[in-house]
């Protein structure tokens, strides 16, 4: 613990965090998308669904129509969702704290869409086969004539389906939320909305991330340690100037390049998905630390 009580880290782990992720961060750059593809719709077919005061406060992005889908087949739903949406804020302090992104943010969505009834789901299921089995016999002229062979006993593979899971899911619509988890994350949640919507669960997923207009703000958030004091470099060249929380979101975690990289490439199937980043105009105390 320094003189002025902030707490400091080891310079030789903190070298070694680092270029750790400088490794990643190279690594990861072409799974980096910068906008939606040809695949996603055009922002005149689905900004018309969505309030100018949530546009304004999200960057969106929809795909397979899924914006229509969201505010013409349940709009109960989706005025929920985006009383969510509106009610979200978060500040310096929780994004630079440890842990507080596993626990205080999603909390914030939760406490608007549980009591309307959102519920965790997870889908499980049994594949059962039938074979149809047929005889052919050759008969006069060269003409031949199928008979069917009696019906064997079914052959079922257990949990065909089984550990797709969506956090929050009412009636026919899944939402999700990745704030800072691995990037592969995404891959987890776009199978099991495609999984949810090709056994008919689901019609629409919605997915929150960050923007990647947050990416440059973190150079500038202080990183706090578990008491809630500023972290301090302990040696090499920044030894005794301040860790911004650029380190812990770093390019290979869940951030909206990272999403789009894999909507782009089609790997959410043929479900409707409707996506929103969080930006800079969410935290509360941004403007003021400015």
């Amino acid at each position: 613990m320094s003189q002025n009580g902030s707490v400091e880290l080891e310079a030789e782990e903190l070298e070694n965090g680092e270029a750790h992720a400088d490794e990643l961060e190279g690594n990861m750059q072409d799974d980096i998308a910068c906008g939606p593809g040809p695949n996603a719709d055009q922002p005149d077919d689905y900004e018309q669904y969505i309030s100018s005061k949530v546009r304004n406060l999200y960057d969106v992005y929809s795909y397979r129509h899924a914006a229509s889908i969201l505010a013409n087949s349940f709009p109960d739903e989706y005025t929920e969702i985006e009383q969510a949406l509106l009610s979200f804020e978060l500040t310096t302090t929780e994004i630079g704290t440890p842990g507080g992104n596993e626990s205080v943010i999603p909390r914030k969505f939760s406490s608007v869409l549980r009591p309307a009834g959102w519920v965790e789901t997870r889908i499980q299921g049994d594949l059962l086969i039938r074979l149809k089995e047929y005889e052919e016999q050759i008969i006069e002229g060269n003409r031949s004539k199928k008979s069917l062979r009696p019906e064997t006993p079914p052959h079922v593979i257990k949990n065909f389906i089984d550990g797709h899971k969506i956090d929050y899911v009412k009636g026919r619509v899944a939402f999700d939320l990745e704030w800072n988890s691995k990037d592969q994350t995404f891959d987890r949640d776009l199978y099991a909305l495609r999984t949810f919507h090709e056994c008919g669960i689901i019609s629409v997923g919605v997915l929150v991330t960050r923007s990647a207009r947050l990416n440059p703000i973190f150079d500038s958030i202080p990183r706090l340690g578990k008491d809630g004091r500023p972290v301090f470099y302990t040696g090499g060249k920044k030894a005794g100037q301040p860790m911004s929380v650029k380190d812990k979101y770093g390019a290979s975690t869940t951030w909206m390049g990272k999403l789009l990289y894999r909507l782009n490439a089609g790997r959410h199937g043929g479900c409707p998905v409707l996506v929103f980043g969080i930006t800079e105009k969410l935290i509360a105390d941004w403007k003021t630390k400015k």
